[in-house]
């Protein structure tokens, strides 16, 4: 059996493709012109993953700050 991270709140983590379908939805939400939304949400799944998933928050990570050049304010 395999086990699955959790955080020290006991959460698991969510599955490997469950991350890709996030972060794929959230660089649409970006291209569709609501960079600032897609930003926020990347930071809180960087946040909320950071104990349970390293590595998933590090991807979050990666694309708030892929994002953040196409802020506008």
């Amino acid at each position: 059996m395999t086990s699955v991270p959790e955080d020290a709140a006991g959460r698991s983590a969510p599955p490997a493709r469950v991350i890709d379908i996030l972060l794929t939805s959230l660089s649409a939400l970006a291209a569709a012109g609501e960079a600032d939304h897609a930003c926020r949400l990347a930071g809180e799944a960087c946040v909320a993953l950071r104990h349970a998933d390293p590595a998933a928050s590090r991807r979050f990570d990666v694309l708030l700050h892929r994002l953040t050049r196409k802020l506008t304010w």
